[in-house]
């Protein structure tokens, strides 16, 4: 069993513990970049990031500061009680070709109206995504898109044991 005792954040840190449910949307100017194949595929300091308790970071980038040449809509769909209806986009880089490595709301919950047309991608499935120059580590496991950086504090849901959290 994960032990999922908040882990007491130090002087410029946050614990995702201190989150709400449900989740905030809040712009930031940290400089966010997606890389694929040696190509930057998307880069902003205007991005929104949703915090939600016990997650880390989702980073959405605008949709004018994304290479859409690099990025294609693939098929299916989510649904987020929070955000509405996840689509889901493939990042293409040469012979790289990265299935359902992003998702964005095209029309989103009245709340959360400033991420429409935005993508977050899934970092372990690009070869580099950084904030502020840190390159990020992945959210543990496989369903969850959230970026976890030094400034961060969990535990985090997503890896084995707690999807029941």
């Amino acid at each position: 069993m994960i032990d999922r005792r908040r882990i007491q954040p130090e002087a410029g840190q946050e614990s995702v513990w201190d989150y709400p449910r449900p989740p905030r949307l809040e712009l930031i100017r940290k400089h966010i970049r997606v890389v694929l194949n040696s190509v930057v595929i998307a880069e902003t300091t205007g991005a929104h990031r949703v915090l939600e308790t016990s997650h880390p970071p989702v980073y959405y980038i605008p949709r004018e500061d994304v290479a859409w040449e690099y990025v294609q809509e693939a098929t299916g769909e989510s649904f987020c009680e929070w955000k509405g209806v996840a689509r889901y986009y493939d990042a293409i880089v040469g012979e790289q070709h990265r299935t359902r490595a992003a998702w964005g709301y095209p029309e989103p919950e009245p709340k959360f109206a400033a991420i429409k047309g935005a993508l977050a991608f899934y970092a372990h499935m690009m070869d580099e995504c950084t904030v502020d120059g840190e390159r990020v580590e992945p959210q543990p496991g496989l369903f969850y898109g959230g970026w976890v950086t030094r400034d961060i504090v969990g535990p985090f849901k997503g890896g084995a044991g707690t999807m029941g959290w």
